[in-house]
């Protein structure tokens, strides 16, 4: 069975940092992207970063230059390393994680984990 299982979510103070973890477990036949995405209270769930299999990475602009997205392949995990952060990042965070054999296409989700940053 598939699964997701994130942590390192909280609550923070502005200008601190927090990591995020995702470990993947399961059978996947060919994962290509590994993302991030949030929701904040009343706004649409929105992509914060993704890695590619190769190594690419893309961040929505309102983190670039804060966040880094990260993966450790031995430990088959994707990590989002959060700096800087601000009150508006305050959302539940979304491990996703984009699988596909061969011209299907296959989603999966963690749990979700609330980050707080608030003084």
């Amino acid at each position: 069975q598939v699964q997701l299982v994130e942590s390192g979510g909280g609550l923070v103070q502005p200008g601190g940092s927090l990591r995020l973890s995702c470990q993947a477990s399961g059978s996947f036949f060919n994962i290509h992207i590994m993302a991030w995405y949030r929701q904040a209270p009343g706004k649409q769930r929105e992509l914060v970063a993704a890695i590619s299999n190769g190594g690419t990475t893309n961040y929505v602009d309102s983190v670039k230059g804060r966040f880094t997205i990260s993966r450790d392949n031995a430990k088959n995990t994707v990590y989002l390393q959060m700096n800087s952060l601000k009150p508006e990042d305050t959302a539940v965070y979304y491990c996703n994680v984009k699988d596909s054999f061969p011209y299907d296409r296959y989603d999966y989700w963690g749990q979700g984990t609330q980050v707080t940053v608030s003084s």
